[in-house]
């Protein structure tokens, strides 16, 4: 590990620390640890089988992704190598940007496809699980809505997290909209960035034909899933049922510490709290968490503590099980592919 890369985890953590020491301040860490030592253990158990039910929708959804790209990966296979792609998510800051190209070399080791094949399903997988979460946003806070009146706080974080949305999506058009300018002009950029680094033993004109063939079949898998509308519906489909999977955990949560929350506004919060995962932190830890007390305590009325409580709980099941069960799937896809 660089430099640089060792300042940025220390920052990320250093970070992660900071954030749960003033959210535990905030609420009452006593307070906290009391909700937690009375929560029914089958109900935590049952928030951790749901996470597993989460888990295995979306790596069923990076299955058949692989599948319109003629990448034959089992089920179970689907399963670990999306497992490993949570993990290195979790475990680097920003999210997604960690976690796509681990993905994306397992799936060349377990399969023999292409590395920007591999590359191309799992960015495909991330891309489209936007789609639900917006829907899952909108159908949330219109039902809240109708019940309660939306406070400034919620306002402003939907009104944030559709603007933070749009900007992603318009940035993905733009970059596919001129995907052959970038085809054609980002090879050389980037061959002569990495020439400056000192790399002699790359001969700069094979190295720009190489980046250029790989970004050309990268951007002709993607416009191979897109274009396959039935594989579409299954893999959108898959989406929504993890996220609605993620709901049923975070009720289950509730329900280990005595609390019925509403599904509506579950819907909602789990979508805006995820956004947060885009901070410099690990994976958004720390961040999260305090997004979803942020969200939760005004528009459920428990007390903080019990939600701090109930997130913790969903929260060691959407985190850090995938860390455990992806950090061991990524140390076993490195040394031989799981049979």
């Amino acid at each position: 590990m660089d430099e640089r890369n060792k300042r940025a985890l220390l920052v990320g953590a250093f970070g992660t620390v900071a954030v749960f020491a003033v959210l535990f301040f905030a609420v009452g860490a006593r307070d906290v640890i009391d909700a937690l030592r009375s929560a029914a253990p089958s109900l935590v158990a049952a928030t951790f089988v749901l996470a597993l039910c989460w888990l295995a929708a979306w790596g069923l959804m990076l299955r058949s992704v692989l599948t319109a790209l003629d990448v034959d990966i089992s089920a179970r296979k689907a399963f670990f190598v999306y497992a490993g792609a949570v993990f290195a998510n979790n475990v680097t800051p920003f999210g997604q940007a960690g976690g796509e190209p681990v993905a994306a070399l397992l799936i060349s080791k377990v399969s023999d496809a292409r590395y920007e094949t591999g590359l191309a399903g799992i960015a495909s997988v991330d891309v489209l699980n936007v789609v639900p979460s917006i829907s899952l946003i909108l159908a949330g806070v219109g039902y809240y809505a109708t019940t309660a009146a939306i406070g400034d706080r919620l306002e402003t974080a939907v009104g944030s997290a559709v603007a933070l949305i749009a900007a992603i999506v318009l940035g993905m058009a733009l970059a596919w909209r001129y995907r052959n300018t970038i085809a054609e002009r980002l090879p050389a950029v980037l061959a002569s960035r990495i020439g400056r680094f000192g790399f002699v033993q790359f001969d700069p004109e094979t190295l720009e034909a190489n980046i250029a063939g790989r970004l050309e079949r990268f951007f002709e898998n993607i416009e191979r899933v897109a274009t396959d509308r039935y594989r579409l519906t299954i893999v959108v489909g898959l989406s929504l049922t993890g996220w609605l999977f993620q709901v049923a955990a975070l009720t289950a949560a509730f329900a280990a510490i005595g609390y019925s929350a509403p599904p509506y506004v579950l819907l909602f919060v789990i979508p805006l709290a995820n956004l947060a995962g885009a901070a410099p932190l690990p994976g958004g830890l720390g961040g999260i968490e305090a997004a979803f007390v942020t969200l939760l305590v005004p528009t459920t009325g428990f007390p903080a503590s019990a939600i701090t409580a109930a997130v913790i709980i969903f929260r060691g099941a959407i985190y850090w099980m995938p860390v455990l069960i992806g950090g061991i799937s990524a140390s076993a896809f490195g040394v031989r592919a799981i049979e």
